[in-house]
């Protein structure tokens, strides 16, 4: 009888203790989930989780730039196996513009750099820059291999968390000239909050 009771008295705790617990967990008091951005391919989709904790900028300015479209329809349009592939210039959306691609940014717009201690390990997302560190906009890559020489000299901004497969096939297609690959790889970005 004593075990039958105490079985009772424990289901009926947990029971009560269990739905506000879950609750809990899936969406916790005072906490702002981070937004995530979701790249989509012909290959598939590319996850990203981001740093705002070291490059609040240029967290910003991607998210600020995903929401308003500007990346939809644009090119990776540089791949090196084995390192990275590149892409978010608008100058792709037009396939009469080759020899301007990799040259594109939003007008005007030029980020401070953000060095931080986020190596450049495979997946992680950088800011690509002409130059000067403080000459980013628009144009970001993904490292594919670990890139320690990159570490401090470029914005470590994000990393891909699910669909790294996307990025290797994107590194691996056949390319030509200025690393541009044969077929148009086109994006669109999607904004998530998690």
């Amino acid at each position: 009888m004593r075990h039958g009771l105490t079985g009772v008295l424990c289901m009926l705790l947990l029971g009560s203790i269990a739905p506000v617990w879950a609750a809990d967990v899936q969406k916790p008091k005072g906490v702002q989930m981070q937004p995530h951005a979701i790249i989509k391919t012909k290959f598939g989709e590319m996850e990203i989780q981001f740093f705002p904790d070291v490059a609040p900028k240029h967290v910003e300015n991607f998210i600020a730039l995903a929401k308003s479209g500007f990346y939809d329809g644009t090119l990776f349009h540089r791949v090196i196996p084995g390192f990275m592939i590149q892409g978010g210039d608008p100058n792709t959306k037009d396939p009469n513009k080759t020899s301007e691609y990799g040259m594109g940014g939003p007008p005007g717009a030029k980020l401070k750099a953000e060095f931080n201690d986020k190596p450049h390990k495979r997946g992680v997302v950088s800011m690509a820059r002409s130059g000067h560190p403080d000459s980013a906009g628009s144009q970001f890559f993904i490292v594919v291999k670990d890139s320690p020489q990159l570490n401090r000299q470029y914005t470590a901004f994000g990393e891909v968390i699910k669909g790294m497969e996307v990025a290797d096939q994107i590194v691996n297609a056949p390319r030509g000239a200025n690393d541009l690959p044969k077929e148009r790889i086109e994006m669109t970005v999607t904004i998530v909050e998690k």
